[in-house]
């Protein structure tokens, strides 16, 4: 599979944790994290109640733990030493306990960890493991594997860009398939299904098909008219009317990892209110791409859209920081946020959509995901931008 990272890189990375673990004097690595767990292992899973953890030791030996219904999965696609199981949640005995029982045999006295037992998700309820494993030190050590997630290799960096490409063409189809008298609803998956159908025949084979969106897939999330007002709207079965104002999303997974693409775009000709608020957030997105280098800081970005608001008269339409983190996970660090003052670094994979809210009116908000280089951006989503683009007449 060429889209899909290697074994070594797995291991290199596992050796930069161990290197933190030496200097710390820790024991082993206790992880919890879904996306943390797959930075580590190559493993994807769907979360639920059942706890699941990726033990990596001062020997650089590693164990995945995990419930009996996905032993024979972890085994398959696992790049670990060796696959524990449980019976099941919460059973006889809390799995948790069982993991205990683990730690404690392997002699361990230091212990590093995300997530202290495994986060309270989907009902589950269960002891933290300092609590069953008193006599030994415990370091928060999230931040050693989300920091250097913060930096994407060559190799994350390709399929982000082969997300890119199908991500591209899934919202090609949304916006041709835009008819007057259809759901949204029915455009999405329509588009979608197109897709994802080309994505499948194209790449299988080369890939793994995991990760928080399953092929390529487009929408409106309900941002359509007067309801694009709301930044996270969730559907509301609308029916495409002329004149609507439509913000979109979408994202194709390549073996876990994808872009974001979201655009501002209209059914039928938009009045002169409405290309004014499209015109002024296009400039606010400039701002932030000016701004976005090596050296510079995360806050250094908002601060300057910030300032771009306040000086249009916009502040009362603002509703969210310019950006964030994408790759494993939909948004993660860092953020483009005035309280976010990590240096932007070369391969940071960021997405880049200050909106405006105008209530009655609408939501205008493109969002575009970008590779820090060397001396600026490298735009990863290719779309177009412009107003004459994203008319649908």
């Amino acid at each position: 599979m060429d889209l899909i990272i290697p074994d070594r890189v797995i291991e290199e990375r596992r050796d930069k944790v161990l290197e933190y673990m030496e200097r710390d004097g820790a024991d082993l690595l206790y992880l919890v994290s879904p996306a943390n767990i797959a930075y580590l292992s190559r493993f994807h899973f769907i979360p639920t109640e059942r706890p699941m953890a990726l033990l990596l030791y001062r020997d650089g030996s590693t164990k995945l733990y995990v419930p009996l219904l996905e032993y024979e999965h972890a085994s398959k696609y696992a790049h670990v030493d060796e696959v524990l199981y449980y019976k099941e949640y919460p059973d006889e005995v809390n799995p948790i306990k069982y993991l205990a029982d683990i730690i404690s045999r392997d002699g361990v006295s230091k212990i590093g960890y995300d997530v202290d037992g495994y986060g309270h998700i989907f009902g589950f309820r269960g002891p933290r493991l300092s609590q069953l494993l008193k006599d030994r030190q415990f370091i928060y050590y999230r931040d050693v594997v989300e920091d250097m997630r913060l930096v994407k290799d060559e190799y994350e960096v390709k399929l982000l860009r082969e997300s890119s490409r199908w991500t591209s063409l899934v919202h090609r189809y949304l916006q041709e398939y835009v008819e007057e008298g259809l759901y949204e609803d029915e455009v999405s998956m329509k588009a979608s299904m197109k897709a994802t159908l080309e994505m499948i025949r194209e790449l299988k084979g080369r890939y793994l098909p995991v990760g928080w969106i399953t092929g390529a897939k487009a929408g409106f999330r309900g941002q359509i008219g007067e309801h694009s007002y709301y930044p996270h709207s969730l559907t509301q079965h609308t029916v495409f009317k002329k004149t609507q104002v439509l913000v979109t999303g979408a994202g194709a997974c390549v073996s876990g990892y994808s872009v974001e693409l979201e655009r501002t775009m209209f059914f039928g000709k938009p009045s002169r209110e409405m290309e004014k608020y499209f015109n002024l957030m296009c400039r606010a997105q400039e701002t932030a791409f000016e701004m976005i280098k090596p050296g510079n800081k995360c806050s250094d970005v908002d601060k300057a859209v910030r300032r771009f608001f306040k000086e249009n008269g916009l502040m009362n339409y603002w509703r969210h920081h310019t950006g964030h983190g994408i790759g494993l996970e939909y948004h993660e660090a860092p953020f483009l946020d005035i309280g976010d003052d990590r240096e932007i670094k070369p391969g940071m994979v960021l997405t880049v959509e200050p909106g405006i809210y105008v209530k009655g009116l609408g939501g205008f908000r493109h969002s575009d995901t970008v590779l820090v280089t060397e001396d600026g951006i490298e735009l990863l989503t290719d779309y177009p931008r412009d107003l004459e683009a994203l008319t649908i007449e």
